[in-house]
């Protein structure tokens, strides 16, 4: 899945409002571009992106039916 096609999901899904989606585009944008960027700017920007990840906590507590689905 490339980042068009995750976006076509997220506004589907009404995925806007789902950080973790949002992650998830930014983490393929990324990846698009990784060949363009000098290292250094590549890593600065994975690591704005891990941190924002790691800020969302336990973002799913009280959703799990809805992000893992039903087991």
């Amino acid at each position: 899945m490339d980042s068009s096609e995750l976006g076509e999901y997220i506004t589907a899904n009404n995925g806007i409002s789902k950080p973790w989606l949002l992650v998830q585009m930014r983490l393929l944008k990324l990846q698009e571009i990784k060949d363009t960027l000098p290292e250094t700017e590549y890593a600065e920007r994975l690591a704005d992106i891990y941190q924002d990840m790691m800020n969302l906590g336990e973002w799913w507590i009280g959703q799990e039916d809805e992000v893992f689905g039903d087991r």
